[in-house]
């Protein structure tokens, strides 16, 4: 597999600089991506970056990211449009691991010369004094060149301080340390991130006497793949709550798994390129199936398939189809009984929830009074509200359509404790106690 060719064809390289092909084609190549730790998570807007170390790793070269446990510290003030908090070391550490733990999933660290490492910035940066750093490296890169990255340019106007301009020096730094102690040739990143890492490449290049004098004739290179973007120009990686987190335990399965399934189908086929390692007459094939039935959303679901089984796990795949059908598909009551007690919190989460006790249930003569009075109007407002939707054939319980009314109250209880009503497209649960 050529890394190069293979960014080409998925529409995932944006810019290098010269000699970078050449580079990878010559000889097994370690190269670097860096995370910023500011939360304890990666969310889908860092995938992007990610899946750039996994196809450089399937092409035989070895990948490092790099936690920004010292720059985190800082921020980048890339695409900022004001200064960042700073967070405690503590929290760092915290995010660091999470980042760590989640990069397993997509990173081989076990598989000889091209192993994938972790290294952590503060490791070196902890050693170094202020006036230590300005010597070292202070005195290689000229205000004139920081001052002409777009990433400081924007921020004339608001304001940027000492700390955040001095940010793309330090990741300079980052590429020196790396080239110079592990080897590290190449720095990758999103194509907002060229302005600092080309200031890695010019450090190396400056610090080391010029290219004609490195050691074998050895240069350093910057690649980018571009941003992901939604077909409407819009910003991609958010839901109508904020970040779809890789963590489980910030964005559910679930919540996962349905984000992908409600691409817009415009964006689909960039998406399907960036985020599967699908081949090429894979994905051409699913493109030509997917034009012949739209509403199917074939893309959406291979997509979704791929990235929430790598992220969560087949069986968390397999749980968010399952409640996907529950929520929103053709399941059936037997597909209700089916759900296992662990799995039913996880199904039904967000969905609107009433308790409903023994002496309420007892005084509901029929299904109007239960969705109505014994709901105390949580359900329908009224007992008007519920017989007309009953009638206009608009509710179900338990996947079942209910046409009458005046039908007793007599139905299964899922986990003996729960029924499971449908308006329309929404869903409510009742929960007896």
């Amino acid at each position: 597999m050529n890394f190069i060719d293979e960014l080409r064809w998925r529409g995932m390289l944006n810019d290098m600089t010269p000699g970078t092909e050449e580079q990878l084609q010559k000889e097994m190549t370690a190269a670097y991506i860096g995370f910023d730790p500011t939360a304890a998570s990666l969310h889908i807007g860092n995938l992007a970056t990610i899946m750039l170390l996994v196809h450089l790793q399937r092409a035989g070269h070895k990948p490092f990211a790099l936690v920004g446990g010292a720059t985190g510290m800082i921020g980048d003030p890339s695409g900022k449009a004001a200064e960042r908090e700073f967070l405690s070391e503590e929290t760092l550490q915290r995010n660091q691991n999470g980042i760590r733990q989640q990069l397993t999933k997509f990173l081989d660290f076990d598989c000889g010369a091209n192993s994938a490492e972790m290294v952590n910035n503060y490791d070196w940066f902890k050693e170094i004094s202020f006036l230590g750093f300005l010597r070292e490296a202070g005195k290689h890169i000229t205000v004139n060149y920081m001052m002409a990255k777009d990433s400081v340019k924007k921020r004339l106007e608001t304001g940027i301080s000492f700390t955040e301009f001095s940010y793309q020096l330090l990741q300079g730094y980052d590429f020196y340390w790396l080239y110079k102690h592990k080897n590290v040739r190449l720095q990758m990143g999103g194509s907002d991130q060229w302005g600092n890492i080309t200031t890695g490449t010019e450090f190396i290049r400056r610090k080391e006497g010029g290219a004609e004098h490195l050691e074998g004739g050895h240069q350093a290179f910057a690649l980018t793949t571009p941003l992901v973007t939604k077909s409407d120009g819009t910003k991609f990686g958010k839901s109508e709550s904020g970040n779809v987190w890789l963590d489980p335990a910030l964005t559910s399965p679930y919540q996962f798994y349905q984000f992908w399934l409600n691409t817009a189908d415009a964006d689909c086929p960039r998406l399907i390129r960036v985020f599967t390692l699908l081949t090429r007459e894979e994905i051409e094939e699913l493109e030509r199936q997917h034009n012949e039935a739209p509403h199917l959303r074939i893309l959406q679901k291979a997509i979704a398939k791929e990235v929430t089984t790598r992220i969560h796990s087949e069986s968390g795949y397999e749980l968010a189809v399952k409640a996907s059908e529950v929520l929103f598909g053709k399941a059936t009551l037997e597909t209700l009984r089916s759900i296992q007690a662990d799995e039913f919190d996880v199904i039904f989460e967000g969905v609107p929830l009433t308790e409903v006790s023994a002496e309420e249930l007892a005084n509901s003569k029929d299904i109007t009074d239960l969705l109505s009075v014994a709901s105390r109007g949580e359900v329908y407002a009224s007992k008007g509200e519920a017989r007309r939707a009953i009638t206009q054939n608009a509710v179900s319980i338990n996947k079942t359509k209910v046409t009458d009314p005046a039908a007793p109250v007599a139905f299964d209880w899922l986990q003996d404790r729960y029924i499971l009503i449908s308006k329309g497209k929404k869903n409510h649960l009742l929960k007896k106690i």
